[in-house]
């Protein structure tokens, strides 16, 4: 294997994986929009570049081998941006994408989000670049965030989902990165256990000691309440649709894919919670 290339290592997953490369020695180049916040890894290749400049970031991939495809921030044209980022990759040379998308990933799916990374997987498979899918579910680190004067408001029914750790998705990622046995492969990444938005709030309650109970919304109830923050419709969209995705139970889904790729069972919401 040559040289790995890391997008997005200023963020929460990318920064793991850079740090996690460095440790393990291995050779690595940081594809970053900005290199004064670029980790500071003695070694590492920093190069600068934008999903939306395929010129400059054709040539910040330029010798690499592998490439860590971290998905761009939610945009209404994030589509758009991950064609130039997935054409740069091929026209570089880059042999093979570890991609982070999203659970249940297709052009139908409840989360409005998730369409992206489903056209984001067909255009790497397009292009014919070896690829590595990692469909993370969402963030155990988030959930914590979507609380609001105690209380998590959602249309979410009685659904579950199985949120992931940061951390354990970095691992996987790692993983998937230096062993070549993971080329062709799509991965569910999930956590251990898959609560309801109740079960969250409880579990938020116990460990911080911080009363947080669940409010269930309608569907116009939850637009109503996020009208105010003068956010576009789609990313609006995007926010309601969180919930009814759980609410669809298109999230209840549990693997074991992070132990077999990292060899320890995935953090829990209140290791999460404990590690703040």
């Amino acid at each position: 294997m040559g040289l790995i290339g890391v997008t997005g290592a200023t963020g929460h997953v990318g920064g793991r994986v850079a740090r996690a490369l460095k440790a393990a020695a291995v050779p690595q180049r940081l594809v970053v929009r900005d290199a004064a916040r670029a980790p500071d890894l003695p070694g590492a290749d920093v190069r600068v570049a934008s999903y939306a400049d395929g010129e400059a970031l054709r040539h910040a991939l330029d010798g690499v081998d592998v490439l860590l495809l971290v998905s761009a921030s939610e945009d209404a044209g994030r589509v758009a941006l991950h064609r130039t980022a997935v054409e740069a990759a091929a026209a570089a040379g880059v042999r093979r994408v570890v991609y982070t998308s999203f659970l249940g990933a297709a052009p139908d799916c409840t989360f409005t989000f998730g369409r992206d990374h489903a056209a984001t997987e067909e255009l790497l498979a397009a292009v014919r670049l070896e690829a590595t899918v990692l469909r993370d579910s969402f963030y155990l680190d988030v959930l914590p965030e979507f609380v609001t004067a105690g209380a998590l408001r959602g249309p979410a029914g009685s659904g579950r989902l199985a949120a992931v750790a940061r951390d354990d998705v970095a691992e996987v990622a790692v993983a998937a990165l230096l062993d070549e046995s993971h080329a062709g492969r799509t991965y569910d990444v999930t956590g251990a256990e898959a609560l309801s938005m109740a079960g969250v709030a409880a579990t938020i309650t116990r460990v911080t000691g911080e009363p947080v109970h669940y409010v269930e919304e309608t569907v116009e109830e939850a637009y109503a309440s996020r009208a105010g923050y003068g956010a576009p419709a789609w990313e609006v969209d995007g926010w309601v649709s969180t919930y009814t995705a759980i609410a669809a139970g298109e999230l209840d889904v549990v693997t074991d894919v992070v132990q077999r790729l990292t060899g320890h069972p995935p953090r829990t919401l209140e290791d999460v919670l404990r590690s703040r």
